[in-house]
């Protein structure tokens, strides 16, 4: 059996990659496609300046785009995946929610309010416990849930698999990618033969979504993890593809094949979008790369390497896909969640 479900602010970078996992997939109908004003009431193949490097889908070219409202989407969508900025997600998402539908959504807003799943399935499945506690305090009959941001779920996974030696710090430097800004996000001018040393607000998002994911859900709420994390993001000229390298203190003594250890034993789920190996990780020094990794486990793997002792823990480079992994492959990860403990 299948389950309905939309698409919100179809036509932009993280919804046609939401398309092109949807559309295929064998849980999932695509029933309803949404965007701006502008965009509503075109059939989609019109709306949606496709980009992405998969061919459009010819059952969805000629789905009208609806409007972004409750009432502009049909009854029979319970769960709805979300790609909409996040002034625009601050101001739908809770009334779609109160409306009854399901949403599981990349938009930054409400990642860190107390009652929203904060979710890395694989890290922190449990935490989609906290819907009771959202439906209570909101009187909602739907549901928020919200994956991190990209760069998050590229350092996170690794940092979850170091928690048993007592996680302390961690410094994290990213080289991002550009499609993390949007096809309109970075100007040519500005990347080629070049490196942005600043995000806006990217540092912050990486500094606190790791302590609500690592935290634990105790029945009433998430007690936040107290690790300790500095960032520093910069955009590099890769199209996918975000690197990090980490440097991680513990409180217990641990070795570089200590940590590749964890990371290989950290479990996959049995989920349709789940890789068999959730975090890969490679002896080469000079691995992984954006280039040659990124489209590890489907591009839904975290690739690590180049492990190595430090007077304090270890460091390590990370590597995700960062519209597949880090944006639209989680949101989906969420929703196959969802419908398997029975939010949906």
């Amino acid at each position: 059996m299948t389950t309905r479900v939309g698409i919100l602010g179809a036509t932009g970078a993280v919804g046609q990659r939401l398309v092109q996992l949807l559309d295929p997939h064998p849980e999932f109908e695509i029933a309803c496609v949404t965007a701006s004003d502008d965009s509503a009431g075109r059939p989609y193949g019109e709306a949606a300046n496709w980009r992405i490097d998969v061919p459009m889908p010819d059952a969805l070219a000629d789905l009208d785009v609806a409007r972004t409202e409750p009432d502009a989407i049909p009854d029979d969508v319970p769960l709805l995946f979300s790609s909409l900025p996040s002034a625009v997600g601050e101001r739908v998402e809770p009334p779609l929610c109160e409306a009854g539908y399901v949403v599981s959504s990349n938009s930054s807003n409400d990642r860190m309010a107390d009652d929203v799943p904060l979710t890395i399935p694989e890290v922190n499945g449990d935490h989609l416990d906290l819907i009771e506690v959202q439906r209570d305090s909101r009187d909602w009959d739907g549901a928020l849930v919200k994956n991190p941001n990209c760069s998050t779920i590229t350092a996170v996974p690794p940092l979850a698999a170091l928690a048993e030696f007592g996680l302390e710090t961690a410094h994290v430097a990213t080289m991002q990618a550009v499609s993390g800004g949007g096809y309109s996000g970075v100007t040519s001018m500005e990347i080629i033969d070049n490196v942005l040393p600043h995000i806006g607000g990217e540092e912050e998002k990486v500094e606190t979504e790791p302590t609500k994911l690592l935290g634990e859900f105790d029945g009433a709420e998430v007690k936040r993890h107290e690790v300790d994390i500095a960032a520093s993001c910069n955009r590099v000229a890769t199209v996918d593809g975000h690197l990090e390298s980490v440097w991680a203190d513990t409180r217990e003594d641990i070795t570089a094949d200590d940590a590749a250890r964890a990371m290989r034993e950290l479990p996959a789920l049995d989920l349709h979008s789940s890789p068999d190996q959730f975090i890969e990780v490679f002896e080469d020094p000079d691995r992984p790369q954006p280039r040659l990794d990124r489209m590890v486990g489907g591009g839904m793997s975290v690739a690590a390497g180049g492990l190595r002792e430090t007077t304090r823990g270890v460091q390590f480079n990370c590597l995700a896909h960062n519209t597949l992994r880090g944006a639209a492959g989680a949101s989906v990860l969420n929703g196959e969640l969802l419908v398997e403990r029975g939010w949906v």
